[in-house]
């Protein structure tokens, strides 16, 4: 039994590796490395502020409160109070759930994604 599962373990693995070469392409295997663990942590970051600033609300009696929805312009007002804190800023539009939300119909994805990385 346990002869099988791993069998079907390596079989999945074996999938998945060949997945990510046919996305990769012609791109260098660190290349791509590089860009996918760029975004994973992108996305960690997005995800950690929106969560800090969220409970923050929440425990201050605004339990709609919602970071993802909230204006840049809104936003703006905590930027340095959020550096000083976490050490980085990002903007509600530029949160990875808001670009990856728009991402398809972004022709410029690339340069979006370039853009929100200076910024942060």
């Amino acid at each position: 039994m346990d002869t099988k599962r791993e069998q079907e373990r390596q079989e999945l693995y074996k999938g998945i590796w060949n997945i990510a070469n046919d996305l990769r392409g012609q791109v260098d295997g660190w290349d791509f490395k590089a860009y996918v663990l760029g975004m994973l942590f992108y996305r960690y970051i997005s995800e950690n502020l929106t969560s800090y600033i969220n409970h923050g609300e929440w425990e201050a009696g605004d339990t709609e409160f919602d970071y993802t929805t909230l204006s840049d312009e809104d936003a703006l007002e905590i930027r340095d109070e959020m550096i000083d804190i976490k050490g980085f800023f990002i903007l509600p539009s530029e949160l990875f759930c808001n670009v990856r939300k728009h991402a398809k119909d972004n022709e410029d994805l690339n340069i979006t994604l370039k853009t929100i990385f200076t910024n942060i």
